[in-house]
């Protein structure tokens, strides 16, 4: 029997190399730039808010008064996008580079797809995860394919339990450790801001300030990241291309689970033993943050129902143009 103290060598040996990738963020693979891309602009995230100065007149944005002032400026207000975020804008060879590569990839295996990926892009490839059903997938593959790829979680302080510790459950599985990634404020420190809790009367602003910035934060350090959409989960996602431009937040996409269906997914995981969420088998097609996720009734086929009752909102902002 093993000693429950003896430590699995290549367990110990991911956890080494996974850790010298999440220091690379902080290291020269910050100061790497970004091949056949252009920046757009160079105004600091931290000036955005929503509501704030558009800053299309200044790069620094402009004061009430001067807008008050100006007739050459309209007021325009931060919108729900990081549109006037400095984000890379991409060449027309790089576009064609990507058409191609989608063309190429569409039949592929997933597996293929997160290989193509890696060998494209690694070190400078990503991938953000909920946890859910597709990203645990997803993780899995890596794990076999390059265990070094950097992966984080949008840890906006409202994610269930269950999640928090599903985090635990892969790592030991597969010697990845996904990096959680936080807002600048606690949700303490959110909510007193706000007066209470943002996401009962404005759930677009909340997704935006704890994970559109965040995931912005992140990937404006790499060239690539992947996700876990699938084309079959909504309408908003169902011409999802297997790689493409997000010009949101600038920088390649690719989801290798477009082509696959909720079947192919869960076969994959029962088929492989991969952890998932529990409350998948407690009524919650989608898991998201708790205040905004509830249990959905038998029969219900939407896969985003249960998220934001109440609201006209499917999506949190990160796979929207």
């Amino acid at each position: 029997m093993p000693d429950d103290n003896e430590v699995d060598p290549r367990k110990a040996a991911l956890r080494l190399r996974y850790s010298e990738t999440r220091f690379r963020l902080n290291g020269p693979i910050m100061d790497t730039p970004r091949a056949r891309a252009q920046l757009d602009h160079t105004r600091p995230i931290g000036s955005v808010s929503e509501g704030s100065c558009c800053g299309s007149c200044r790069t620094d944005g402009c004061t009430v008064g001067s807008q008050a002032a100006s007739q050459a400026c309209e007021g325009k207000r931060v919108a729900l996008t990081p549109d006037i975020y400095p984000v890379e804008q991409p060449t027309k060879e790089l576009l064609e580079e990507l058409e191609e590569s989608a063309r190429m990839l569409e039949g592929k295996a997933p597996e293929a797809i997160l290989a193509w990926a890696v060998h494209r892009y690694y070190p400078r490839f990503t991938m953000a995860t909920a946890f859910g059903p597709e990203g645990c997938v997803i993780l899995s593959m890596l794990a076999k394919i390059e265990p070094r790829v950097y992966v984080f979680n949008l840890e906006t302080g409202y994610q269930f339990r269950e999640t928090m510790e599903l985090r635990d459950r892969i790592a030991e599985k597969y010697g990845i450790e996904v990096d959680f990634q936080q807002p600048d404020t606690t949700v303490a420190e959110y909510e007193q801001l706000h007066g209470g809790p943002l996401y009962v009367t404005n759930p677009d602003q909340c997704c935006f300030d704890r994970k559109v910035r965040i995931l912005y934060r992140v990937t404006r350090n790499f060239d690539a990241w992947a996700s876990g959409i699938r084309r079959d989960q909504s309408a908003v996602r169902a011409a999802t291309p297997i790689v493409r431009w997000d010009k949101k937040f600038g920088l390649v996409k690719v989801s290798p689970l477009a082509n696959w269906t909720k079947k192919d997914v869960w076969k994959r995981i029962f088929d492989e033993q991969v952890p998932y969420n529990p409350l998948h088998d407690k009524g919650y097609p989608s898991v998201g943050c708790w205040p905004c996720t509830r249990r959905v009734l038998d029969g219900d086929s939407d896969e985003r129902s249960g998220r934001w009752t109440g609201f006209a909102k499917t999506e949190c902002g990160l796979h929207t143009d």
